[in-house]
């Protein structure tokens, strides 16, 4: 088959993260697959991608809310068997673009996502369904994903498949161990890492006010960069916490990282599966998150779950962690619980959905 996956970019995110580990999963398994991007900045998983030379990527412009992208699109549609689509804007400017091409596409998105703000308004409502109704089939990452639709926009539900994220279980286990001497960090220190985008979605808030009653051998790594990292670098201040929370921007080593901190952390308002997490039940430290619903599921029976915004529930969930017993049961049953979001597993169940197209 010949399939292109448009996507709004490849920053920071998890969807941008299944972009680069599925494509090259794709063509292993025979396809021709290519990516076309919104906003075609060259970020290391951009650079992760193309250094691997099986798939073309394709940049519409350096934005993300060009109305022109509809017309941009539609010569990409008469070139593939099926358009696999992710994210807003994405998902309007595919779903438009069709409107216009006189080919019948066949049409895919995937639902990353429980709630947005579309999905919350009622006035949003209407124009929503339409462009759901402009898509074959939507894949929903969770069961909790396809419910909301369900309850939210009245979907059908024939057109609904719950297809799991997946992670590429051997590139974590077969990451390197970065020492902690070179980060700055000696053996005394309890590392706690979060991996995130800085985004209204994402809770490091509640994070960062935890570390003001754990002892000050903890230190927080925050990974992830976007709109929100000034407004945290002036609570990390007004905390008096800048010698214990460190940004350490967008890495390309994240799995590295994981494997050298003693504790991953994944605080959301809201989430659809959060795959971050499971990379770092794969990566053997113990996962502690937010209970909300699609990430919830995820991680129970595999690490441990804190009510969502707590910082003093959150505080206890930490400390809990220093009995070694509980720790090692904890890495062991996230160990135990990635494997089943392996990639190859996911990549099957999406060509059956492709074929079924």
């Amino acid at each position: 088959m010949k399939i292109i996956h448009i996507i709004d970019s490849l920053g920071i995110g998890g969807a941008e993260r299944l972009i680069t580990d599925i494509v090259p999963n794709l063509v292993e398994k025979g396809n021709k697959v290519d990516v076309v991007l919104l906003n075609g900045e060259k970020t290391h998983l951009y650079k992760e991608l193309e250094s691997l030379n099986c798939c073309k990527i394709y940049s519409l412009g350096k934005s993300y809310y060009n109305p022109l992208y509809i017309l941009k699109l539609i010569p990409y549609f008469y070139s593939y068997d099926i358009i696999h689509v992710h994210l807003f804007p994405a998902q309007y400017f595919a779903a438009l673009a069709r409107l216009f091409c006189f080919k019948k596409v066949k049409l895919i998105f995937t639902e990353h996502n429980t709630s947005n703000t579309r999905l919350e308004s009622k006035k949003y409502r209407w124009i929503e369904r339409f462009i759901y109704s402009c898509y074959n089939k939507v894949v929903c990452i969770t069961n909790e994903v396809k419910t909301v639709l369900i309850d939210r926009l009245n979907l059908n539900e024939s057109k609904l498949i719950v297809v799991e994220n997946g992670v590429s279980l051997e590139t974590v286990r077969s990451a390197d161990l970065i020492s902690r001497e070179s980060m700055g960090f000696n053996e005394n220190d309890k590392l706690l890492i979060m991996v995130a985008g800085f985004r209204p979605q994402k809770d490091h808030d509640t994070v960062i006010r935890s570390l003001v009653k754990l002892p000050s051998v903890y230190k927080l790594l925050l990974v992830g960069d976007g709109e929100r990292r000034k407004e945290l670098e002036n609570l990390v201040s007004e905390l008096s916490l800048s010698g214990r929370v460190h940004f350490l921007g967008i890495r390309s080593d994240v799995y590295s990282l994981m494997k050298m901190c003693d504790v991953a952390i994944l605080s959301s308002h809201w989430e659809g599966f959060g795959l971050v997490a499971v990379e770092a039940m794969a990566s053997g430290i113990p996962l502690i998150a937010s209970n909300v619903d699609g990430l919830a599921q995820v991680v129970e029976g595999g690490g441990i779950l804190f009510e969502k915004g707590s910082e003093s529930d959150l505080y206890d969930k930490i400390l809990s962690l220093e009995g070694e017993s509980y720790y090692q049961e904890v890495c062991e049953k996230g160990l135990i619980k990635a494997k089943r979001y392996d990639i190859d597993s996911m990549v099957d169940k999406l060509i059956v959905v492709y074929e079924t197209v």
